[in-house]
């Protein structure tokens, strides 16, 4: 098989300097070779201009040094000559530990291709080979590295580096890289293997837990999509051969990002199962919830996905409004497939629909802006949060869980079938490839014997609050109301560090934001009026929790805020009734018959 025409090599040149350094060979470039930078990556629907990060691009065929030159934010072109490879050097600051970018270190490396590998116009649909030489080991602690990334082996050594093959761009850039002394297991999941590797664990870091949960639930989705003869002989096959999880640990982090063969994920080191504990920490929940949100869009994005996306544009914003289908959905079934593969139980599940629906019900901007609208706004709203989001916009992540949750409810309430179904149908109708909102509503149509259009206008395109309250109760879950917690109460979110309460959010409608209060105030104290038996008084307060102890049965005072160095006094009046949803399972038939496998 002759090697690839279009050849990277990617070396770990400073790992002080955060500094990779990219090789790339075009075997029979254009006369005027354009080559461009992605502005963006798949599954994090933001412009992040990956160009910045680039430096000292220089062009030559054989000893002749051509001239590399920006034609704009993200791109150049070179003016070649005919029948000579082109190569072109250049270095990439790596200094984002994120999922969505690239890092080096002396310690660790990451990147994705979409952050150092540059495309060249008119070539994206050749075969693109991929070189990682082994980096030297680093000053002081002699351990070796190690390479992981689901792209083929071409030539590979017994620790990950060497050659590597991509169809295209597309699979190159969908293919994260994973450098340094990570913990790493493999293990098979219905026939296909996975592996697992882990930067930056703990030693008292439970490796066998994490591999048995994740194999649990990968079969669960697996068994999901095509049934319970999957990766049995002559059984259907899921639509992937190989796949790697890449998780890194850090003090504080949490994410994911999803790719056709693997997925790149970032935790804390507190949330990681830990070996001999009674009881895992709370964080692993969601750190599973994590690995099967990430595991599901094998199928919900990565292959069946929203129109716009059947060929992606690295040039500019992607739009679609479609999000609330592929990023909700797949919210509302990581959890629910957690409960059905055994590693949460009913009540834990759930608190985890509790969160989420109090998480909605928290959020004016529902009332503002539909899920569809919030989808197709991701790229200015979603991914550029600011104190004013939370009031203009929903997130299509938990409403979108919220509208696959009614209409699953409603499906199983009419008795003709679930979510489960249309989900399987769209796939086997699209043959898990691209689909529209018309494609959604004639499957659910099928499944369900009736035309859905108006919940999808109802639930989808309106901003309508959603009948939960209704489809719970007929799938033996009861909502109650809580007294609301005090920053809930008075319509804040705020931090307390260092006996300062800072204000992040004023909600709108609240009772913070009819007396006065902004986005950036420090809550200095109280001043309260005289009542029978209490002179005037004032208090300073270190977090929120104090209003209960000053204030007693009052519901009047005077806020003391600073802003900009300014001393406010806001009147404040403490509302009444305000609450907060916790679930309480009643029958356990009816739970039983939604949380299980259909």
């Amino acid at each position: 098989m002759a090697a690839p025409a279009i050849r990277f090599r990617v070396e770990c040149a400073d790992r002080h300097a955060h500094l990779f350094a990219v090789t790339l060979t075009i075997d029979a470039p254009a006369a005027l070779q354009r080559v461009s930078l992605p502005v963006w990556i798949p599954g994090s629907y933001m412009v992040r201009e990956f160009a910045k990060n680039l430096q000292q691009l220089q062009a030559a065929q054989g000893r002749r040094k051509l001239a590399a030159r920006q034609i704009d934010k993200h791109s150049w072109q070179i003016d070649c000559a005919p029948g000579k490879p082109l190569v072109l050097r250049y270095r990439v600051c790596a200094y984002d530990n994120s999922v969505r970018t690239a890092w080096l270190d002396a310690h660790r490396g990451f990147f994705n291709g979409t952050s150092l590998c540059l495309r060249v116009e008119g070539q994206t649909d050749a075969p693109h080979a991929l070189e990682l030489p082994a980096p030297p080991s680093a000053a002081g602690d002699g351990a070796r590295w190690s390479c992981a990334t689901a792209l083929r082996p071409s030539k590979v050594d017994r620790h990950g580096f060497g050659s590597y093959v991509a169809a295209d761009y597309d699979e190159l850039a969908d293919s994260p890289v994973e450098m340094g002394t990570f913990w790493s297991a493999s293990f098979e999941a219905c026939g296909v293997p996975h592996r697992f590797v882990v930067a930056g664990a703990p030693a008292s870091f439970d490796g066998d837990k994490l591999i048995a949960d994740t194999r649990a639930i990968c079969e669960a989705q697996m068994r999901f999509w095509h049934g319970d003869k999957v990766g049995k002989r002559g059984g259907p096959r899921p639509p992937h051969d190989r796949y790697v999880f890449m998780l890194n640990a850090v003090d504080d982090g949490y994410g994911g990002l999803e790719h056709r063969h693997s997925t790149a994920l970032i935790c804390t080191r507190r949330d990681l199962p830990q070996r001999g504990a009674m009881k895992q920490p709370e964080g692993y929940t969601t750190l599973m919830g994590l690995i099967s949100h990430e595991y599901f869009h094998t199928w919900n994005v990565k292959r069946l996905r929203p129109a716009e996306f059947a060929r992606y544009d690295y040039a500019e914003e992607n739009y679609t409004q479609l999000l609330w289908l592929f990023e909700g959905f797949t919210s509302y079934y990581d959890d629910l497939l957690l409960r059905r593969a055994g590693r949460i139980d009913d009540a834990a599940y759930l608190r985890l629909v509790n969160k989420t629906i109090n998480q909605v019900m928290q959020t004016p901007g529902r009332r503002v802006q539909s899920v569809a609208e919030a989808s197709f706004d991701a790229w200015v709203k979603y991914y550029r949060q600011d104190e004013q989001t939370a009031n203009g916009t929903v997130s299509y992540y938990t409403k979108g869980a919220l509208v696959a949750m009614c209409f699953d409810l409603t499906l199983r309430s009419e008795g003709k079938g679930t979510l489960d179904d249309v989900m399987r149908l769209l796939w086997k109708k699209s043959g898990g490839g691209p689909v529209a909102e018309a494609d959604f509503a004639e499957a659910i149509e099928a499944v369900g014997g009736r035309s859905f259009a108006r919940e999808i206008a109802d639930w989808v395109h309106s901003t309508a609050e959603l009948p939960l309250s209704e489809l719970l109760r007929a799938h033996g879950v009861v909502p109650l109301d809580d007294p609301a917690q005090r920053a809930q109460e008075l319509g804040l979110r705020v931090t307390e560090t260092g006996g300062s309460v800072q204000v992040k959010v004023v909600l709108r409608g609240g009772a913070a934001e009819q007396a006065g209060f902004s986005a950036h105030d420090e809550w200095l104290g109280i001043e309260l009026p005289a009542a029978k038996g209490h002179p005037a008084q004032g208090w300073r307060i270190a977090k929120l929790d104090d209003l209960a102890l000053y204030l007693g049965p009052q519901k009047k005072m005077t806020a003391i805020v600073a802003r900009d160095r300014r001393l406010l006094r806001l009147p404040l009046v403490l509302p009444t009734g305000v609450t907060t949803w916790r679930l309480m399972a009643q029958d356990a038939a009816r739970l039983a018959a939604w949380l299980s496998p259909s």
